[in-house]
Order: C-alpha cells, then sequence, then structure tokens
C-alpha cells in the first residue's frame, strides 16, 4: 500500500502496514494484528512521542544492558516485523545474542524469523530447543536456547506477554520490557518498563548504549544510573502524562 506523505496518520498508517506484511510473510501471527491495535491505542493517549519519563528508563536499560554478563535480545513475530534492522544493530551495539521466541507454537514461522533478521544483518538467531525449557511456565513460550535465554541474567524482550516476564524474573533475571500500556503485567513486572512505541524506543536506545560507551564510564557509574531506576514510580509518572494528555 502506498501512503502519501501528506496523510495525518502517515507515520501510524507505514507501522500497520509493516505489520500486515508481516502476517503476509509468515513472519506475525494475525493475533499481532490484535496486540498492536491495543498498543497503538494508548500510543494515541501518550501523544504519540518518546515522554521524558520514557527517555529516563531508556538510560536505565542501556545501562543495565552494558552491565550484564550474558544479555538476549527475544524476538517475537511484531517486533521481527516492525524493527528487525534496528534490533539487529541493537544486538551489536551491546553486544548481545539474538532469539526468536513466540506465544503461539510453529517451527515453521520461528524459522521465518530467523532468515528475516539474517536477511537484515544478524549474523546468528538461536532458536528454541525442546530439550530445554525455564521454570514456572506452561506456554510455548517456556522452550529457549541453553545458550541464549536459558542461561542470560538479563533479558530485553520488546512487545511481551506479562506471563513470561513474571516468570523470567522468578527465574532469577533481570527483564527490559518496552509496552505502550503502563498498566500491563509485563510494564508492571519487569526490572525496567519503557513505555514507549518500539519503532521510537530502539533507536533511541542503541544511541544512548553508544553515548554511554562513548563517554566510557565505569561499572559502579553504570549502576548508580540503573539504581536510581524506580519502575513503580516510572509507571506512574507515564499514567499521569496520559491524564494529562486526556485532560
Amino acid at each position: 500500500m502506498s501512503i502519501p506523505k501528506t496523510h495525518p496518520r502517515y507515520v501510524s498508517l507505514n507501522i500497520r502496514d509493516k505489520i500486515v506484511d508481516g502476517v503476509k510473510k509468515g513472519i506475525t501471527s494475525i493475533d499481532g494484528l490484535i496486540a498492536h491495535g491495543r498498543g497503538e491505542a494508548f500510543d494515541y493517549l501518550l501523544g504519540e512521542k518518546t515522554t521524558n519519563v520514557a527517555k529516563k528508563s531508556i538510560d536505565s536499560a542501556a545501562a543495565l544492558l552494558l552491565l550484564a554478563k550474558n544479555p538476549i535480545i527475544s524476538i517475537n513475530g511484531n517486533s521481527a516485523a516492525l524493527v528487525s534492522k534496528e534490533l539487529v544493530q541493537l544486538s551489536k551495539t551491546i553486544p548481545a545474542k539474538l532469539e526468536v521466541n513466540i506465544f503461539h507454537s510453529s517451527k515453521k514461522r520461528e524459522l521465518k524469523i530467523k532468515n528475516h533478521l539474517i536477511k537484515n544483518g544478524a549474523k546468528e538467531v538461536l532458536l528454541p530447543q525442546n530439550n530445554c525449557k525455564i521454570k514456572y511456565l506452561d506456554s510455548n513460550r517456556k522452550y529457549v536456547n541453553k545458550n541464549g535465554i536459558y542461561k542470560a541474567d538479563v533479558v530485553f524482550v520488546p512487545l511481551e506477554d506479562g506471563d513470561r516476564t513474571e516468570v523470567l524474573i522468578k527465574n532469577k533475571k533481570k527483564v527490559i520490557v518496552v509496552d505502550l500500556n503502563p498498566l500491563s503485567r509485563s510494564a508492571k513486572k519487569a526490572t525496567i518498563a519503557i513505555v514507549d512505541n518500539i519503532v521510537r524506543a530502539i533507536p533511541l536506545l542503541i544511541e544512548t548504549i553508544k553515548n554511554l560507551k562513548r563517554y566510557n564510564l565505569s561499572k559502579k557509574q553504570l549502576e548508580v544510573i540503573v539504581k536510581h531506576h524506580d519502575n513503580k514510580r516510572r509507571l506512574k509518572e507515564s499514567i499521569k502524562e496520559i491524564n494529562r494528555n486526556l485532560v
């Protein structure tokens, strides 16, 4: 679909088009369309911009990823359709491994997501293994790669469903999520929740990590940035931002 740049919903419609294209390519599930629509509604409420609160959370997330010994980026269908190139760039910037993890079981779709990421610059993409799973979870997301999510200390899970966020925390991992809904279980249970649209958050996260590296901050300085993050407080601030926009 060709969308004229003069259209007032140009950016939003382009994002929708990427999700629809993801479904056509077999990368995104039909259910992903529903999830995207729900997120888009919250983006309207946030003013379709990255708030100052989100920028602070991005700072904290960047510091935590740089402190991690075994960071991993978990990829689902929607994130692969929307920001595959950016996620590959993020993995190289940290550096961190990429691992496919989807809710609706499909080996065929997992492989398509992997190939899509490789097409967009990834050198290695891990897939879930049937003989490796995390504890306390019954859905397909319990299957992970032994060299990826299983041994990771920090898991970056953009566009996450809340049950796995909670379980990853139970498995002694720190979890960073990108979620437009500050009321979701994902946002509430995460170590760091970035309340923003993934298409805006990932490029900012990459740039922030580059800046922290450029400044050559010590481990102690990075730890101070992470310690300053209060997830509950920042979620409340995001809700206040929504309230201001509603008024």
